[in-house]
């Protein structure tokens, strides 16, 4: 990631510094993070395509927040900068490569056809050193002086970037899908890895190959594996990678096979790595192949308690079957195979879920007649279908119960009281668990708070409950104010839905396309058909593709008011033809 890392912060150094510290510090955090999984701020790091957008968007943060404006800026990156600032800096990038020992400058920092060289302004305008203060560039702005006399490798970066970039409008929904364009990141990877002095390492192709198979091309997925062999950078974790992919895509055989690969790529093929393909089939719903192949499998992995519980989580908790997981329950008690807390707790789970509260009750007594620990996991279980099944006293004592074994409740136990009592609509025994949470020192959480949300009965109600979450720095997410628009739309508190939607980028949220239909319906429900029109173009815009009956909907509308529009300006002209019959002579 050098190459990413120079470009960008030489980028950084170009503006005011006073703007860019937090744009320095999250590139830097960019290039370090690990890009086989996520860093901190929960960001990957494919390629310089995505530093460069997360450049732009730090520029328009703290733009924002310098100018104490409520809203972004609508308007695209200034492109005359961009250039400017990326012709300087791809040389200036060359020459620190070669101090460090790869290899010589790749060409001069770019002039500008005059020969004066490039200055930016602190307006981001980009000017001649010697002209006369004639802003060539205005009427094209994204045009560059000279083009033609740029050297090749320089003109396709600074195009590479700045196409990038064009017509980005920090819209976070439309930056995460630029960020995950795997189009986009395959060509910047193979970009920089024809850079001189530069060979991507391990996290690098990681990345890549997680790109590549989320995307499902797993033809060149596979070409890469095999690169990564031959430069010994490939390993067990990648492959699972790729199987995980796999097993996503329903494509069984492929993972199977990948995993019968594992030799040829010099590693073993081990119990931990057959529990990572079983686990994989089993998260992707691909339970009964799993449970296919650790049956057949007896003779290379042999039967042991943790694959077979890989299978009945699967059954419990993935596909939530009752029966399966019945029939396949007996069938460990059939083979012998010892049970486990982790056993019962997949089985008191699964049985938790549909409410059936004796067969959670008697796993919960068996299991402590076998000599086995309940642990937080299945007492959570327990406390939560206690409560749904009304049995509210019984759920207070089990948690008093499991305290004095030492199993210290946390946010999620809570939880599990909170959410059951407020669906029996128990509000204030729910509020009680919560000052009880709140007392022990334990956070809410945002599910914590929808359970809260769902009993709300009145805007004041809704808002006091949002301060609170704030003042205790638990940050709404997309999903609660998607469910608290549909709610105000409900109650026809119009004035509400607006501050709710305007209070999303304070909180650092945009709107994506589950909030738009669920506003465009509401909107259109209670009549606000123009509110719900304007939102529909908007959503457009930002690419957003509507549901069918959002579509046809608004089209309805739009095609009844032009027509209704037509229909009033023959009217007005006097050549409405009267539809009476003229008399008989």
């Amino acid at each position: 990631m050098l190459v990413i890392a120079y470009l960008n912060l030489e980028l950084c150094s170009l503006i005011p510094s006073y703007w860019f510290l937090s744009a320095r510090r999250t590139l830097i955090s960019f290039v370090l993070c690990d890009a086989s999984g996520e860093d901190e701020r929960k960001v990957k790091a494919p390629s310089y395509f995505t530093l460069s957008l997360c450049f732009w968007r730090n520029l328009y943060e703290v733009q924002r927040r310098e100018n104490n404006k409520s809203q972004l800026s609508s308007s695209p990156p200034p492109p005359a900068m961009l250039r400017s600032a990326l012709a300087r800096a791809i040389p200036l990038l060359s020459a620190a490569t070669t101090a460090r020992g790869f290899t010589k400058p790749r060409s001069p920092p770019l002039l500008f056809c005059g020969g004066s060289r490039i200055s930016t302004s602190r307006d981001g305008s980009s000017r001649d050193g010697g002209g006369d203060g004639v802003d060539g560039e205005e009427d094209d702005p994204f045009s560059f002086p000279d083009l033609q006399k740029l050297p090749a490798d320089v003109a396709r970066d600074v195009d590479a970037v700045v196409g990038a970039v064009e017509g980005f409008h920090l819209d976070a929904a439309r930056a995460r899908g630029l960020l995950g364009s795997c189009a986009a990141a395959h060509a910047a990877f193979r970009w920089a890895s024809e850079q001189p002095g530069y060979a991507p390492g391990r996290r690098e192709c990681h990345s890549m190959l997680a790109i590549l198979a989320k995307h499902r091309r797993f033809d060149d997925a596979r070409a890469l594996l095999d690169k990564m062999r031959r430069s010994s950078l490939a390993s067990p974790a990648a492959v699972l990678l790729l199987i995980r992919r796999y097993c996503a895509a329903r494509d069984v055989a492929s993972a199977v096979a990948a995993f019968r690969a594992l030799p040829s790529l010099g590693f073993r093929a081990g119990v931990s790595e057959f529990h990572g393909l079983l686990s994989a089939l089993c998260r992707y719903k691909n339970v009964q192949d799993a449970e296919h192949l650790l049956l057949s499998s007896e003779k290379e992995f042999p039967f042991e308690t943790k694959s077979f519980n890989i299978v009945l989580n699967g059954w419990c908790n993935m596909v939530r079957c009752v029966r399966e997981a019945k029939r396949f329950w007996n069938a460990m008690e059939i083979k012998g195979i010892e049970k486990d807390v982790i056993s019962y707790g997949s089985m008191i789970s699964c049985f938790s879920k549909v409410g059936s509260l004796d067969t959670v009750m008697k796993l919960f007594n068996r299991m402590k007649e076998a000599g086995i620990t309940p642990d937080r996991k299945v007492y959570n279980a327990v406390v939560y279908t206690l409560a749904k099944g009304r049995c509210v006293d019984e759920a207070k004592t089990l948690v008093r119960s499991m305290e004095e074994k030492g199993v210290a409740p946390d946010t999620a136990t809570f939880n599990s009281l909170i959410r059951p009592l407020c669906k029996a609509r128990q509000i204030q025994e729910a509020r009680e668990m919560l000052d009880d949470m709140l007392g022990r020192g334990l956070s809410p959480s945002v599910r914590t708070f929808h359970a809260l949300f769902d009993v709300a009965r009145s805007p004041i109600e809704v808002f006091d409950l949002l301060d609170k979450m704030k003042a205790l720095q638990c940050e709404p997410e997309m999903d609660t104010y998607i469910m608290l628009i549909r709610k105000f739309c409900r109650w026809r508190q119009h004035d509400s839905v607006e501050k709710l939607w305007s209070a999303m980028p304070a909180n650092g949220l945009t709107p994506d396309r589950s909030a738009y239909i669920v506003l465009i319906h509401g909107l259109f429900l209670n009549g606000r058909l123009e509110e719900a029109a304007k939102y529909y173009g908007e959503m457009k815009t930002k690419g957003f593709s509507p549901e069918k009956k959002t579509e046809e909907m608004i089209q309805a509308w739009l095609s009844g008011r032009e027509l209704a529009k037509a229909s009033a300006s023959v009217r007005s002209r006097g050549d409405l033809v009267s539809l009476r019959p003229h008399p008989r002579k």
